[in-house]
């Protein structure tokens, strides 16, 4: 048998990648580490943040497609892989970062809430997998990493609709592991605990984050870049033997 050798820049040079969400947060953390390290890039999300995501990934001399795009509404996933498929060929990795979540009693949280909150966080990732998927199939090939949460794995207060999307969109990540394995498509998730955004910034000012960062026993919160690093990896064949794992990344706070 030929030895395995990978690149250990883990290098995605020449790699096309479609990231959800990237318009701010992990997401655009994730396209400007993915440009640094050579990927091509097409930037899915609902606002005008993803042109500003896609002019900082063109400084790095990245080759770069911007969506303003819903992805709950499924003719959007049509149109998005058409459009990236047109411009590119191919997509070889698929970041499913794009979420929501609404602070809620569990007795009085609204339908609204709750469908919403599966619709981005889990409906819109299938139906981009499943869609992207069949590409891959084609190929015998490709990457999926999607963006669970620590909510993915434990419970949190007035966050049922949050974690009950997260813990899926896990149960799916191992599903289609399974199943695609057999096509040398590799699928797994990460799973932080409270990253470093501009609005997790905001959230945790204060008391609440000292509080939390308490019970976290490297004592702090994670940056978006090391959500990246994860995802860079995992994108890479330096990871062509791992499928269907969640890797969470907080500090050792599901130890406890």
């Amino acid at each position: 048998m030929k030895d395995f050798k990978f690149n250990k820049d883990f290098s995605l040079d020449g790699k096309v990648a479609l990231i959800t969400g990237a318009g701010r947060g992990i997401g655009k953390a994730i396209a400007i580490f993915y440009a640094k390290k050579g990927a091509h890039l097409i930037l899915v999300g609902r606002s005008n943040n993803v042109k500003e995501t896609e002019k900082e990934v063109k400084k790095l001399k990245s080759d770069c497609l911007s969506l303003i795009y819903d992805i709950t509404e499924p003719e959007n996933i049509d149109s998005i892989i058409k459009k990236s498929i047109d411009k590119f060929g191919r997509i070889d990795i698929l970041v499913n970062n794009a979420g929501v979540v609404f602070l809620e009693n569990a007795e009085t949280a609204s339908r609204e809430s709750w469908d919403k909150t599966i619709a981005v966080n889990l409906t819109a990732p299938f139906l981009l997998c499943q869609s992207v998927g069949k590409q891959m199939i084609k190929r015998k090939k490709g990457k999926i990493i999607n963006i669970a949460s620590l909510a993915s794995v434990l419970g949190f207060d007035k966050r049922s609709a949050y974690c009950s999307s997260k813990a899926g969109l896990v149960g799916l990540t191992k599903a289609l592991a399974f199943e695609w394995a057999k096509y040398n498509i590799n699928v797994n998730a990460i799973s932080p605990t409270v990253t470093l955004t501009e609005m997790a910034k905001k959230a945790w000012a204060g008391e609440p984050g000292e509080k939390m960062k308490k019970k976290i026993p490297m004592e702090r919160f994670v940056y978006p870049e090391e959500v990246a690093a994860m995802a860079a990896f995992l994108g890479s064949n330096a990871s062509d033997m791992i499928t269907g794992a969640n890797i969470v990344i907080d500090g050792g706070y599901s130890i406890n």
